[in-house]
């Protein structure tokens, strides 16, 4: 089989051709572009991510049908892991986030990042969530842990996503929302979507206009700040996943729900940082008029 590297904008030179020093900067397209990086995925998942996508892009395989294998991929783990075996869960799930990375890093070196694909994925990480927890709730017995450790990553998770985003639509950067859909596939997904997340959304959105409703500029920015972001980044899925794996491997997968519980307070903290760093601007309703 003939093997190739990516250079910019995601054209294909066959291995052992000369190429220029310096190659691997070229590879950043398929990076998404972000104020916080996830540094686990970024040093790992990421890379084991590319090298699915070296195969992948010389057979024009749909970045969609990867995000399918992810989410299949994910429920496999949660019936192996509903069976209790637990290493083999454990492996599924790291090969899950591998696909997981795989399918926006393919879409974007090929050019193809489509609307569909973009709330499928979103979609499918929530669906592999709820089986996987519920295949702790199967395998343990504990249901009730369970369902909060799954509420709990969901709450995390949701954190981090809009932390990014309202930072950058402070700052009048562009920001992920949730695009229009035009084909009949792409509004029925776009609708489950809205129906899953966009809660979630509007009640961030409506806290945090609140907590802001007499601050200035200034404190505004200090509120949406970098630091909560990239902290935050560092519980993303890929992260969660991981930790997820290593308590199945350990033998203890109820361990990862407390641990889910236990972020809750990482992000409260980051909260009353956010309250701090912005009273740091004296005399905000004055300088809000």
């Amino acid at each position: 089989m003939t093997s190739y590297l990516i250079v910019g904008g995601g054209e294909l030179i066959r291995a052992g051709e000369p190429v220029e020093a310096g190659l691997l900067s070229e590879l950043a397209p398929s990076r998404k572009a972000k104020v916080g990086y996830e540094l686990l995925c970024e040093l790992l998942y990421r890379p084991l991510a590319h090298l699915v996508v070296l195969a992948l892009l010389p057979l024009r395989v749909a970045p969609p049908l990867v995000a399918a294998s992810a989410g299949a991929t994910g429920i496999a783990a949660a019936v192996e892991l509903a069976r209790g075996h637990l290493v083999l869960t454990a492996l599924l799930v790291q090969l899950k986030t591998v696909l997981d990375n795989a399918d926006g890093q393919l879409a974007r070196l090929s050019g193809r990042v489509t609307v569909f694909g973009r709330y499928l994925d979103s979609e499918l990480d929530l669906f592999v969530n709820a089986a996987l927890f519920a295949a702790v709730g199967w395998a343990t017995g504990r249901w009730m842990p369970a369902a909060a450790g799954f509420v709990a990553l969901t709450f995390v998770l949701n954190a981090d996503y809009n932390a990014e985003r309202l930072y950058r639509l402070e700052r009048g950067l562009d920001a992920a929302g949730t695009p229009e859909a035009t084909g009949r596939a792409d509004r029925l997904l776009r609708g489950l979507y809205l129906a899953l997340y966009a809660p979630q959304d509007r009640l961030v959105e409506r806290f945090v206009e609140w907590r802001l409703r007499d601050a200035g500029p200034q404190a505004r920015l200090l509120y949406h700040d970098c630091g909560t972001v990239a902290v935050l980044a560092q519980l993303g899925m890929s992260s969660q996943l991981a930790a997820f794996g290593l308590c199945l491997v350990l033998g203890d997968p109820l361990a990862f729900l407390w641990l889910a519980l236990a972020e809750l307070a990482v992000v409260a903290l980051l909260a009353l940082r956010r309250e701090l760093l912005m009273r740091t601007v004296p005399n905000l309703k004055e300088e809000a008029l």
